[in-house]
């Protein structure tokens, strides 16, 4: 995983040039908005077990039949898996909006993951949904003004979108 100066710069390097100012601007921008990504990232981290917790109780009350006997997240054992997976996926999603980044999220959470799901007979779709509400969740908390760094966080919002909408994408 490269972050956004380390990406530039080994671009830059393979096509043995300068940068360029349009990347100068990107990189500064990255600076000038890096205390409201850390406040984005930090209130993820600060608030994701119950960001997991409220996202599968919903989750489970729009489809019952998951929490039934039979279900994929029937009896305790499937029930801390799938919460388990869940928070996996979070945190990892925490980890690219840390880094502007969504190849740590990619390698190392979702390759693999829709076969794997498959192969367990987990049903994707209910995954995407658990993915989606946690974004819901997610954002709400980001979007909160109190306590935070002030300005438009607008970018960092449909950034932070984009790695929920991929992590529910790949489990499909």
């Amino acid at each position: 995983m490269l972050d956004a100066f380390a990406k530039v710069v080994a671009q830059a390097d393979a096509r043995g040039e300068f940068l360029s100012n349009k990347q100068i601007e990107a990189l500064e921008n990255i600076v000038s908005e890096g205390n409201k990504r850390l406040d984005i990232v930090n209130r993820i981290t600060s608030n994701g077990s119950s960001i997991v917790t409220n996202s599968a109780r919903a989750l489970f009350a729009e489809q019952p039949q998951l929490i039934q006997p039979g279900g994929n997240a029937y009896t305790n054992r499937r029930m801390a898996a799938c919460l388990r997976d869940m928070e996996i996926i979070l945190r990892y999603v925490s980890y690219s909006m840390a880094a502007g980044d969504s190849s740590i999220l990619d390698d190392r959470c979702l390759n693999g993951l829709r076969e794997t799901y498959q192969a367990l007979g987990t049903p994707g779709a209910s995954v995407a949904v658990a993915v989606q509400k946690m974004k819901e969740s997610s954002i709400a908390l980001a979007n909160d003004l109190n306590g935070i760094t002030q300005g438009d966080c607008s970018s960092l919002i449909a950034e932070l979108s984009i790695y929920f909408d991929r992590a529910a994408a790949a489990v499909v």
